[in-house]
C-alpha cells in the first residue's frame, strides 16, 4: 500500500482505492513472513511488504481468498488444507509448477485447489486493520490486513505427514524477488538500519506484533494476545492517513501522518496516534518514528474510526 505524497492542488478527483488484501503469516517461531519487491516494479519498487495483491473478481470471491491466493503466488506457501483423509498436500514440485499457471493466469487458484481436492483456509484468517492510501497519492488502495499462524488447526503451509515446513521461495522476480521469515523487531532493526524499506502499514502493524511476539517460540498467551487485537476494535480499524499541515518555516523535511484517534482527528486532547514519516526518491520511506500513546487492547476510541470500511 503507497503513502507517497503528490501536491495536493491536483486538479483532478482522486483515483477511488482499489480493493486488495495483504496477509501477515506468523510461523511458530514468532517470525513474520516478508517479500521484497522487485526493484523494476511500477510500484512499491523494492519495498519489503507481507504478501498481498488486488483483489481479481475472477479468480476469487473473497478478500480473503485474495490474501490466500496472493501469498501462494509471491512465497509458494499454501494456506489450505486436504478437504478429505483421502487427500494430501502436493509436493513441492507440483506447488512451485501451479503457482506460477495461477500468476501466468493459465489456471485459477480455484481450479488448483479443487484440482487436488484441497479447501482454502480462510476461517484461519484474522482481520488486523484496514489502511486506504491518501488521496494526494497517484495510485490508491483499500487494503484489508488479516493475520494469520503457521502451524494452524490444518496442514497450511507445511508438507502432509512429517509437517516438515515448506520454506518461503521468491516467485523469480516476476512480482518479488525475496521471501523470507524474520521476526518483527529484527525487520524494524534493519529498516532503522536503511537495510531494507517499509511503508506505514508495514511499519505499523510490525510494531504492533514487535510488542507481542516476544518468545522464541509461539505461546498460547501471544496468540490469544492477537487474536484479542483482531476481535476488538483494533482489528476493525480503518486507518484514512492525512497529511498534517505545518509551518513552512518549519526546518524539518519530515512528514507527519495523522491517524484516526489522534488529537487532530475526534480523539481527546493530548491522544497521539501519528506517524512521522520522511520520504526518498519515488515516495518510498527512508524513516518513520510511530507516535501511539493510548493502550490498543483497552483504550481505543470506536467513535473516531469507520468500522464500516468503506471507500
Amino acid at each position: 500500500m503507497s503513502m507517497s505524497l503528490t501536491p495536493s492542488n491536483q486538479a483532478s478527483a482522486p483515483p477511488t482505492p482499489r480493493p486488495s488484501a495483504s496477509l501477515v503469516i506468523i510461523n511458530e517461531r514468532n517470525e513474520v513472513l516478508m517479500v521484497q519487491r522487485n526493484p523494476q516494479a511500477s510500484s512499491f519498487a523494492g519495498v519489503t511488504v507481507f504478501p498481498g495483491g488486488n483483489f481479481d473478481k475472477k479468480q476469487e470471491s473473497s478478500l480473503k481468498m485474495t490474501a490466500i491466493r496472493e501469498a501462494f503466488e509471491e512465497s509458494g506457501l499454501l494456506i489450505a488444507r486436504p478437504s478429505d483423509n483421502l487427500s494430501r498436500i502436493p509436493s513441492d514440485d507440483v506447488l512451485d509448477e501451479a503457482r506460477f499457471a495461477v500468476h501466468g493466469q493459465k489456471t485459477t487458484f480455484q481450479q488448483f485447489i479443487n484440482e487436488y481436492n484441497l479447501v482454502a483456509d480462510a476461517e484461519s484468517l484474522l482481520p488486523f486493520t484496514t489502511w486506504i492510501t491518501p488521496k494526494e497519492a497517484p495510485r490508491r488502495f483499500h487494503t484489508q490486513f488479516y493475520v494469520t499462524f503457521l502451524p494452524g488447526t490444518s496442514a497450511s503451509g507445511f508438507m502432509a505427514g512429517s509437517k516438515q515446513e515448506r520454506l518461503p521461495k521468491p516467485d523469480g522476480g516476476q512480482e518479488v524477488i525475496a521471501a523470507r521469515f524474520i521476526r518483527p523487531d529484527e525487520a524494524l532493526a534493519e529498516f532503522n538500519a536503511r537495510k531494507i524499506t517499509f511503508m506505514p502499514p508495514q511499519f505499523y502493524i510490525l510494531y504492533t506484533l514487535s510488542n507481542i511476539l516476544r518468545s522464541s517460540t509461539n505461546t498460547f498467551e501471544e496468540r490469544v494476545a492477537v487474536q484479542r487485537l483482531s476481535s476488538g476494535y483494533f482489528g476493525r480499524m480503518v486507518f484514512n492517513p492525512r497529511r498534517l499541515a505545518q509551518p513552512q518555516s518549519s526546518p524539518d523535511a519530515s512528514t507527519v501522518l495523522t491517524y484516526e484517534g489522534d488529537e487532530t482527528r475526534g480523539g481527546f486532547p493530548g491522544r497521539l496516534h501519528r506517524a512521522v514519516v520522511k520520504m526518498g526518491k519515488g515516495g518510498i520511506t527512508t524513516a518513520i518514528t510511530l507516535h501511539r500513546n493510548f493502550d490498543i487492547f483497552t483504550e481505543i476510541e470506536p467513535h473516531v474510526f469507520d468500522v464500516s470500511s468503506k471507500l
